[in-house]
């Protein structure tokens, strides 16, 4: 299966997050995720967490990358994956490895870790020249993603 590569720089600034969580809308959009599917609203939550974490705590500019399922086009490379799974990738010119904190109930950080552990089917990170890629996939059709938000495996919180 051919996939699609896309990837986007991203400068120094948290301001950036926003910037690039708005364009892996329009790429999850352009290649068939629907903005609506639980599958769109993860991945952009994985991918704030990794670029978040890349700019805050190198204050380097860093490279978002997106891998999808689908047909290449002028707008990216195709290249051979794993079918129906998306991969998220976050290239930072930073050698410090990633380090999983152990947030207590009031900090407001050291989560961002923890939420990619527990969203992600896989992730891990790799040297890369002089800095680090932290990656992360998400399989797509899986059956948590097929039936976990149908009406009969839906909770409502009462209180």
């Amino acid at each position: 299966m051919q996939v699609l590569q896309v990837q986007i720089e991203v400068g120094a600034d948290p301001s950036e997050v926003g910037r690039a969580r708005r364009w892996a809308r329009s790429r999850l959009a352009g290649c068939g995720i629907g903005l609506d599917e639980p599958l769109a609203e993860t991945l952009i939550l994985l991918i704030s967490e990794l670029v978040t974490n890349a700019v805050v705590h190198t204050g380097c500019p860093a490279v978002l990358r997106m891998l999808l399922p689908g047909a290449a086009s002028p707008a990216g490379r195709a290249s051979d994956a794993r079918p129906g799974t998306v991969r998220v990738e976050v290239a930072d010119i930073s050698a410090r490895p990633p380090a999983r904190r152990w947030a207590e109930g009031g900090d407001t950080g050291g989560r961002g870790l923890e939420l990619v552990d527990g969203l992600a089917d896989r992730w891990g990170w790799q040297r890369e020249g002089t800095g680090k890629r932290v990656w992360c996939e998400v399989d797509r059709g899986g059956p948590c993603w097929s039936s976990a938000f149908e009406p009969q495996h839906a909770a409502t919180n009462r209180a």
